[in-house]
């Protein structure tokens, strides 16, 4: 196959191999930034899912802080350890028992884990293309060269 997407390069003037090039290149950075994405979201819900583990050994009556963003914190008493809320995206929330709540966790986290190994193989194609695309560049480059002298 790689020799056919090679073939097919060497078909392509200058310009249109620069432009495969700034397109995969283009296209490598939007799935990193993806990759980055699914690599924080992935942790987020693995600190949840610690979190509710942690949540389901405190007492009923637990006084506590509770949080209301990142970074504002409010006093609040514990009282139903079994039930939590559970953002499930875009402002809405889901009231489940701790059971169904680390299982939410769980199948999220499984789902980006396979999201990100296949945007990996995404990626890892359209990098192979890009540098592909840049040694048939250059070696046409230099083949310009000595004409232009």
């Amino acid at each position: 196959m790689e020799k056919t997407v090679r073939a097919e390069m060497e078909k392509l003037s200058v310009e249109q191999l620069k432009a495969v090039k700034e397109q995969t290149d283009l296209e490598v950075n939007l799935l990193q930034d993806s990759l980055n994405n699914i690599r924080t979201a992935t942790t987020r819900l693995e600190l949840a899912s610690s979190a509710l583990h942690d949540l389901s050994l405190r007492p009923q009556g637990k006084k506590m802080l509770v949080p209301l963003t990142a970074s504002l914190y409010v006093p609040g008493t514990l009282q139903d350890p079994d039930q939590v809320l559970v953002d499930v995206g875009t402002g809405y929330f889901i009231e489940k028992n701790m059971p169904q709540a680390k299982d939410y966790c769980d199948r999220k986290i499984s789902l980006l884990k396979s999201n990100f190994e296949q945007l990996v193989e995404v990626a890892s194609k359209k990098k192979s293309i890009s540098d592909e695309a840049g040694l048939v560049l250059q070696a046409k480059l230099k083949q310009l060269a000595p004409a232009a002298q």
